[in-house]
């Protein structure tokens, strides 16, 4: 019976991990797919970065370019596109979280720029009728927020020509008077961003009525842009100006292994952890639900960072450690007490195989009494050598060794008693004739 029970607990473990093996997330892939943003702009060059750090563990990053936010959220979305992770900015994802997705956290704030080819003198807005303006392509969270604000602002976009460029495009437009003004959501980073800045005849319209904004917008954020942080020699720009910006999160598919999200998240942490224009060192990557919730991996990383198997194991062994370990401690957790009573168990089954046999020599002695004095019965010289052969086949341990030799002279003395019974018995016949 004890072998039985080990045998039993041997099989469910093997099961156990068979069925962990068996998963193809518990060995995740050496390669990653990145939806980020236009070549040369900011996002793409922070995934140039996460594929250099990501080397490092092992892992392999394809960066794929993108128009923007949008695009990024529809290949996440689609599983056939490949991608598992990528950047998305507050505001475009609709009324629904997308159920399939998951938030590792805020990277960065992503600011609104409007940047206009001279200073006007009517509010920006006002000055937008008739002109050309560049909102970010088809699939840029640019293009949706511009234009949604364009709509709060009463701007019917018959009056004004929309045209859908990148940053860098954008950039290159205004400076050789191509359009009249530029919409960019994109971090304080961007080159392009950079050089309109720093450009003569180009002027960064700030934003009076923030605060309206955000009210109406709540994953809206106001920014001030200080006095001179751009070039303080030349004093740009020359004043305080007041941004409008959203926060941009790290996405992931919600089926991406935990060992690649840990990964994920420690990457942010190195890319995005240090200081900025708009944000103090550490403020970044953030535990901060927006649009998507964050996944059940993010929240234990903000919460105490890395479990000691992803902190000691390379990220393809991890997984299978971490699931290793939730079956296997709750099943030693079992077998480990269990254990220490099973030579107690074993110790009861051997005895009862030996009280059994008394048992069974005790019916055979009480028969031998029932027949009275002088009385014989082959049949019981037939029950006794049998239960004599069942002894010697008896296998038990060294200490019930003497428990053993006492059962088996009681069955020899009873088998004594038997013979003398059937040698007795015609002799006492004979006598009385």
């Amino acid at each position: 019976m004890a072998l039985v029970a080990a045998a039993l607990v041997l099989a469910v473990a093997v099961a156990a991990v068979w069925m962990l093996l068996a998963r193809e997330s518990i060995f995740p892939a050496r390669t990653l797919a990145m939806a980020t943003g236009p070549e040369g702009s900011a996002e793409y060059d922070l995934g140039v970065r996460y594929r250099a750090a990501l080397a490092r563990a092992g892992l392999d990053l394809r960066l794929l370019p993108t128009a923007g936010s949008v695009e990024n959220l529809a290949m996440l979305r689609d599983r056939r596109s490949g991608v598992s992770v990528g950047f998305v900015d507050a505001g475009v994802t609709g009324e629904e979280a997308p159920p399939d997705l998951a938030s590792l956290g805020t990277v960065s704030f992503q600011p609104l720029w409007f940047f206009l080819r001279s200073r006007p003198h009517a509010s920006p807005i006002e000055a937008l009728a008739g002109k050309r303006i560049s909102v970010g392509p088809e699939g840029s969270g640019t293009r949706v927020l511009a234009r949604r604000l364009l709509a709060l602002n009463g701007i019917d976009e018959a009056r004004v020509e929309l045209v859908g460029l990148t940053p860098e495009q954008a950039a290159d437009a205004l400076l050789k008077g191509g359009i009249d003004a530029a919409v960019l959501l994109t971090s304080w980073q961007s080159p392009a961003v950079r050089r309109l800045l720093l450009a003569d005849g180009i002027t960064l319209a700030t934003y009076p009525r923030a605060d309206a904004y955000v009210a109406l917008f709540p994953y809206l954020t106001k920014l001030r842009l200080p006095t001179g942080v751009a070039d303080l020699a030349r004093n740009i720009p020359p004043v305080d100006v007041t941004l409008l910006a959203v926060e941009e999160s790290l996405v992931v598919r919600r089926d991406l292994p935990a060992a690649l999200q840990f990964l994920l998240l420690e990457t942010a942490g190195e890319v995005h952890g240090g200081p900025g224009v708009f944000h103090s060192a550490g403020r970044f990557p953030a535990p901060e639900t927006i649009d998507i919730p964050l996944s059940d991996v993010a929240r234990e990383f903000h919460k105490a960072g890395r479990p000691f198997v992803y902190r000691n194991l390379p990220f393809w062994l991890a997984g299978l450690a971490e699931h290793l370990l939730i079956v296997l401690v709750p099943l030693f957790a079992v077998v480990l007490p269990a254990a220490r009573y099973l030579p107690m168990l074993y110790e009861m089954v051997i005895e009862r195989r030996i009280f059994k046999r008394y048992t069974e020599l005790k019916l055979i002695e009480t028969e031998m009494e029932a027949l009275g004095p002088g009385e014989a019965s082959d049949a019981l010289a037939v029950e006794l050598e049998e239960l004599a052969r069942r002894a010697n086949r008896l296998k038990v341990p060294l200490h019930f060794a003497q428990r053993l030799f006492i059962l088996k002279n009681h069955i020899a003395v009873a088998q004594e008693q038997v013979e003398r019974r059937r040698h007795a018995a015609p002799r006492t016949a004979g006598e009385g004739h």
